[in-house]
């Protein structure tokens, strides 16, 4: 195995990193409120009174921020390897996960590990070790 040097990018991911930890103090801190994405749109698909607005602002809030970033930097072209059926599918897998797992990588990776959740912890490494055992069976039995 050997590491692509072309795409490592230590500090635009150590920067990111430190953006999404902050926004999820900062969430926690003024809203009383973990910051799982999954929940956050649950929330929209099954509203409660007082409780959809900033739901939508902040689910608004993710789709704008990449296209305010595309006007002071070049857009970035992902490379996917998967036809638009397989992104369904995964898409549907990650959803079930997400419902089954009582959260998302964000909700669990991010906000629990940081509260020393021990649910959350479990739910992390479950994501990761799925994640590793599906990129070594595509990778490696199935190439």
């Amino acid at each position: 195995m050997s590491l692509d040097w072309t795409h490592f990018t230590p500090w635009a991911s150590l920067a990111g990193g430190l953006v999404l930890g902050l926004a999820a103090a900062l969430f926690i801190l003024f809203n009383g409120r973990v910051l799982g994405i999954s929940g956050i749109v649950a929330g929209v698909l099954r509203p409660r009174a007082g409780d959809t607005g900033w739901r939508l602002a902040f689910l608004a809030g993710l789709i704008a921020a990449p296209l305010v970033w595309g006007l002071f930097a070049a857009p970035v072209v992902p490379r996917i390897a998967a036809g638009p059926a397989l992104l369904v599918l995964a898409g549907v897998l990650v959803g079930w996960g997400t419902r089954h797992g009582s959260g998302c990588t964000s909700g669990h990776g991010v906000c629990g590990l940081a509260r020393l959740s021990p649910r959350s912890l479990v739910a992390t490494l479950a994501f990761m070790a799925s994640g590793f055992a599906t990129v070594f069976v595509v990778r490696h039995l199935l190439a």
